[in-house]
């Protein structure tokens, strides 16, 4: 396999050296494209020695071969190690001021980025919005990890180890060569909630009027499941509470049925505190009737009309934002009927002001739209009602996306 490996300008790219190493004895072709900025920290000898090639970095050399677009376009796949803040940036935007930015523009193949910053530099805004805009586009995270960076600071940024970076680089060339990822699993192949508890609510709730019918919606669970094999695919320990789903259960993950909204709030709000991310995608009845007949309601007794009298739910998704967690991530979904975008992003960012979650997935629904169907499209909106990402696809390259933003928030707040 020709594989493209990015150096950029960040101490942690001596620790570059050894991801080379690694794909060369696995037997790859493997070209190093540096930047200026990387060569201040390994020598250029060294990558060559170990690559057994000669390293790119000047974008006007090899001209008349148009190497500029010839590295991409060879490549089965490019693996960034170490991604700066500056780099992301650049990716983000899809800036070509160099040779590096050119290979990925000019390249098909599927792209790994192993970030690697200081703490402060990882949890700026701006870094967060760019790694969200990268994995929305299908680009995949290896890292960053907790641990010592520069000096005697400490904390998230810190480069993945190498032997992670390969194996899961290469794990993504396989599932890109393949065409699909294995039957009912994620594309998701980074591992970035590992040792994270995740809690996913799914499916719709029910409240009964007999024993025969019930108040409800229509929601089916799918996207509700399909984040919860997302967040286990990368690496999580996830907890899904289930109300009525009509697709089959995830394996690897555990499972707490419920039926009412009463019974949702009692196991979100007992599960919620142990949890680093609660996802909130569960289509909760906001009322439930006032008295619930022991037999089944007869037209005979009732006549013409039946009039229900219905009481307020408690508010699940509010009571869980507004407990003090530290470093919990809390995340509601809103599914609403609008006229247009703007009027859905009017009705999110009013809901999100309501609720206190720290994020909101927002989407339009309709009588034959999204409710049990397969795809899906959302705009994520931060606690500040600021449009973090979009995302449309299928249900579960929309949880991936999904995941994979949540993801890097949550190694921000810490």
């Amino acid at each position: 396999m020709n594989i493209v490996v990015g150096i950029t300008g960040g101490i942690a790219a001596y620790k570059a050296v050894n991801v080379i190493r690694g794909l060369v004895l696995a037997g790859h072709d493997v070209q190093v494209v540096a930047t200026e900025a990387a060569l201040r920290f390994v020598g250029r000898p060294t990558l060559e020695a170990l690559s057994r090639n000669t390293v790119a970095t000047d974008l006007y050399e090899g001209v008349a071969e148009v190497r500029h677009v010839a590295i991409g376009q060879a490549a089965d796949l490019i693996v960034i190690a170490p991604a700066t803040a500056n780099t992301i940036a650049k990716l983000a935007a899809g800036l070509a001021d160099d040779l590096l930015g050119n290979t990925v523009l000019a390249s098909r193949a599927p792209l790994v980025i192993a970030p690697a910053m200081h703490t402060e530099m990882w949890q700026n805004p701006a870094t967060t919005a760019n790694v969200a805009t990268l994995v929305a586009r299908g680009v995949h995270l290896v890292g960053p990890v907790s641990g010592q960076l520069t000096g005697k600071d400490s904390g998230p940024g810190r480069m993945a180890e190498p032997e992670d970076i390969i194996r899961e680089a290469l794990a993504v060339a396989e599932v890109s060569a393949d065409g699909a990822s294995g039957a009912g699993r994620s594309t998701a192949v980074h591992r970035d909630l590992e040792g994270r508890r995740v809690l996913v609510t799914a499916g719709g709730t029910r409240e009964p009027l007999d024993p025969v019918r019930f108040i409800g919606n229509r929601s089916s669970g799918k996207q509700g499941v399909a984040l919860a094999v997302a967040a286990r695919d990368r690496g999580a320990e996830v907890t899904l509470i289930a109300a009525h789903v009509e697709v089959p259960l995830p394996e690897g993950v555990e499972v707490v049925r419920v039926e009412t909204t009463a019974e949702l709030f009692e196991a979100t709000t007992a599960s919620a505190p142990s949890h680093d991310l609660v996802v909130m995608a569960a289509a909760v009845a906001d009322y439930r009737p006032v008295s619930i007949s022991d037999d089944k309601i007869k037209k005979a007794h009732t006549g013409e009309h039946l009039t229900l009298e219905l009481v307020q739910n408690p508010d699940i998704l509010a009571t869980i934002a507004h407990e003090p967690h530290p470093g919990r991530l809390v995340v509601g979904f809103a599914a609403e009927t609008a006229d247009d975008h703007d009027a859905l992003l009017e009705l999110g960012r009013a809901k999100i002001a309501r609720k206190g979650c720290d994020f909101l997935v927002l989407n339009s629904v309709g009588w034959r739209k999204v409710f049990a169907a397969d795809s899906n499209t959302v705009t994520v909106l931060d606690a500040s009602g600021a449009i973090v990402f979009e995302a449309s696809g299928s249900k579960t390259s929309v949880a991936d996306d999904i995941l994979g933003v949540f993801a890097a928030a949550l190694s921000g707040a810490q």
